[in-house]
């Protein structure tokens, strides 16, 4: 049986050769092969207000003649396959993750307004895709300071809701932990205040004690993580407890983090198309690290 590819998308932006640098060392950290792929747009005839352009040359691709190089320059793994495919990139590369262990491309391309921060590719890829997502971001973006203790060494970030915590979720982020030899900092989010709503338009204090809040998401975070700690002797994992939205803190916590892994909604019976939700969406929006989106885990019978 062999082994599915990480797949790198690129399309000559300096966005995607970072995410290409980033798919490199996935695939050689996973001993996987690594597939470079550049799904070609062109105009398509019949249309009367644009101009329409033929077919490019399937043998040339000046794209991948540029990720071959730079492969190259920074050393190439062993069987690298360069794929050429025609169509429209939010459809083409989550049709590609079915085949793959892991996609990886930058937060924006070529295309689109430059003041966008997040590319439609990028959010169609993540919303999509069978296989989980790393999103690349440009370099430099700030974050808030504050939220996470500092502490030196590599660190993986993965949002954890006590409420309904995905196990995907926590295994990928234990598996990424590893073999960077990095620390799982479990942020657990929980709503301060809590609004006591009495009648139309009044709100009174919370009677709720904070501190039992607090300790009570605390001893299910790490509940949660204890199975994961036993898969992964080697990998020190705390939960990080903290009171706000989770986006926000997941995204102040991505500060000089290796990587934050978030998940993607799980499919309802009322709402069946595939969603990021708000706190993924936010986090892709803003985090300073790359961020991996994992698809739910199935359901349990």
């Amino acid at each position: 049986m062999s082994t599915l590819p990480v797949v790198a998308a690129v399309d000559g932006s300096d966005d995607s050769l970072r995410a290409l640098d980033r798919a490199r060392d996935a695939a050689l950290g996973r001993t996987a092969p690594l597939r470079v792929a550049h799904v070609r747009q062109y105009a398509v005839w019949g249309r009367p207000d644009i101009i329409a352009v033929a077919p490019p040359d399937p043998d040339e691709d000046p794209v991948l003649d540029a990720a071959r190089a730079h492969l190259r320059a920074g050393g190439e793994p062993p069987g690298t396959e360069y794929l050429t495919v025609e169509g429209f990139p939010g459809a083409v590369l989550p049709e590609l993750s079915a085949d793959a262990q892991l996609l990886v491309l930058g937060s924006r391309g070529r295309g689109g307004f430059a003041t966008l921060v997040l590319g439609s590719t990028s959010l169609a890829a993540a919303r999509d895709a069978e296989c989980p997502v790393v999103v690349v971001p440009r370099p430099g973006r700030e974050v808030p300071g504050g939220a996470v203790p500092p502490e030196p060494g590599p660190r993986v970030v993965v949002g954890l809701h006590v409420d309904s915590p995905d196990d995907a979720t926590l295994a990928f982020a234990f598996a990424e932990a590893e073999p960077r030899g990095a620390r799982v900092q479990a942020v657990a989010a929980y709503p301060w205040p809590v609004p006591a709503w009495t009648a139309p338009g009044q709100v009174v204090p919370p009677v709720i004690d904070e501190a039992a809040v607090e300790s009570e998401t605390r001893v299910l975070a790490e509940g949660f993580l204890a199975p994961y700690r036993e898969r992964h002797p080697g990998v020190r994992a705390e939960p990080h407890v903290v009171p706000g939205d989770a986006a926000g803190n997941l995204v102040a916590a991505s500060r000089d983090a290796d990587l934050v892994v978030v998940g993607r909604h799980r499919r309802r019976l009322l709402a069946p198309a595939r969603m990021l939700g708000s706190v993924t969406h936010a986090v892709l929006l803003h985090a300073a690290a790359p961020v991996a989106v994992v698809p739910p885990s199935p359901p349990r019978e």
